[in-house]
């Protein structure tokens, strides 16, 4: 009959829950972020002309049709410029004596640079320590009050070079004040270390970030440094250029499933445009040994994203040289610890990871183990309701065959 829908048979219950279970399954194999299913990762450091200390270290993720430059450097605070490009040749381009001078521009690029389609830049100005004794003294919701901070342009750093590993796709900015009369960091350092990835997975030990071949790892490690009060905590001191006046979006996301890293259920996320075209993204908790578990968990607050002058802050050599000097930042603070909980005292140990990247951030899917759970409650029941609807028509059709027929 025209103008009559035609009747749909339902999907019986346990089908529906085998359904959903299978499209979960699918939603847990991560696919290349730009489209490349296999990148080639390499890792290179280029060396200052004269001092070994100034180091790029050079990340190149080759897939088909694109490239993705992680150039992570000591130069002035240290950082990190990412560039994606729609094309699998492009290259790295350094000018040593114009990166050095006191006007870098242009003397850092990726070429063919029209074929450069996102690019940014994170950088680390300065490392705080708060006496959390006293945050109730604060007015402004600091963790404590500030101790004098630390200026990472003011840094020493070792070479690099000793700690690349191509093995592991790894390195680290390992460094010291220049000057240190307290001699906080006589036995101590800060250390950035770095780390690629040349195809989908998660690091053995927590906060187990899921990555790809398309991001790159940072671990923040504070070591054997001497606080300058009892019970300090520490933060760190975010900056990215806002390039269209506006701030990167902050977001977190919920999830139910927290058997990669236990009890915590929440990621957090800088998002760079929309939909996203770059992205940071860290559990918000450090640790407190250098073998993490839950039991060392600090928890890592962040604040909202602020616009700031350039003038305000030390000179990236490679943010001005890549960007030009007429930008201002985006700027965060990440503060490790509570008053109350563990500090970085009680082991004289901190590190904290994030995941940076370019396009949509890879999403934690349910594990099997959420999988088998979810299988078991939706499944369950159905089960049930058939088991004790052909239980009820089997004791029926007893019933009936006992009369016999009368003619």
């Amino acid at each position: 009959m025209l103008g009559e829908r035609p009747r749909t048979r339902g999907v019986a219950a346990p089908c529906r829950a085998l359904l959903l279970l299978q499209g979960l399954l699918l939603l847990r194999a991560p696919a290349g972020l730009l489209g490349d299913q296999t990148r080639r990762v390499s890792l290179e450091v280029i060396p200052g002309p004269t001092d070994p200390a100034q180091n790029l270290l050079h990340i190149r993720a080759v897939g088909a049709s694109s490239t993705i430059h992680y150039v992570w450097s000591s130069l002035g605070p240290p950082g990190v410029l990412f560039v994606t490009t729609d094309t699998p040749h492009s290259v790295l381009s350094v000018n040593w004596s114009g990166l050095l001078s006191p006007e870098p521009e242009g003397s850092l690029a990726v070429l063919p640079a029209e074929s450069v389609r996102f690019s940014s830049a994170l950088f680390f100005p300065r490392l705080f320590e708060f006496d959390s004794t006293k945050s109730s003294e604060t007015k402004d919701g600091s963790p404590g009050k500030p101790y004098p901070p630390y200026l990472l342009a003011s840094f020493s750093w070792d070479d690099v070079n000793s700690t690349l590993d191509h093995t592991m796709l790894s390195a680290t900015f390992q460094g010291r004040p220049l000057k240190d009369p307290s001699g906080a960091f006589n036995n101590g350092s800060l250390a950035f270390k770095v780390r690629a990835f040349s195809g989908p997975g998660r690091p053995a030990h927590l906060p187990r970030l899921l990555h790809t071949a398309d991001t790159s790892q940072l671990e923040l490690v504070l070591s054997g440094i001497v606080p300058q009060g009892n019970h300090s905590l520490f933060g760190l001191e975010v900056a990215t250029p806002a390039l269209d006046s506006e701030c990167p979006q902050l977001k977190e996301q919920e999830s139910i499933d927290d058997e990669y890293c236990p009890s915590v259920f929440q990621l957090d996320q800088l998002l760079w445009r929309s939909p996203p075209e770059g992205f940071l993204q860290w559990r918000p908790v450090a640790f407190s040994q250098k073998q993490p578990t839950w039991k060392t968990v600090l928890p890592c607050r962040v604040s909202p994203p602020r616009l700031t002058l350039a003038t305000l802050f030390p000179q990236s050599p490679i943010v001005r040289a890549f960007f030009g000097p007429s930008v201002n930042f985006s700027v965060f603070n990440l503060t490790f610890g509570d008053s109350t909980g563990l500090a970085y005292e009680d082991q004289h140990y901190l590190s904290w990871s994030a995941l940076l990247g370019i396009g949509t951030p890879p999403m934690d899917s349910f594990s099997p183990l959420v999988l088998a759970i979810i299988a078991v409650v939706l499944g369950g029941p159905a089960l049930l309701l058939v088991g004790g609807g052909l239980s009820l028509l089997l004791l029926r059709h007893r019933r009936y065959s006992e009369y016999e027929r009368i003619n």
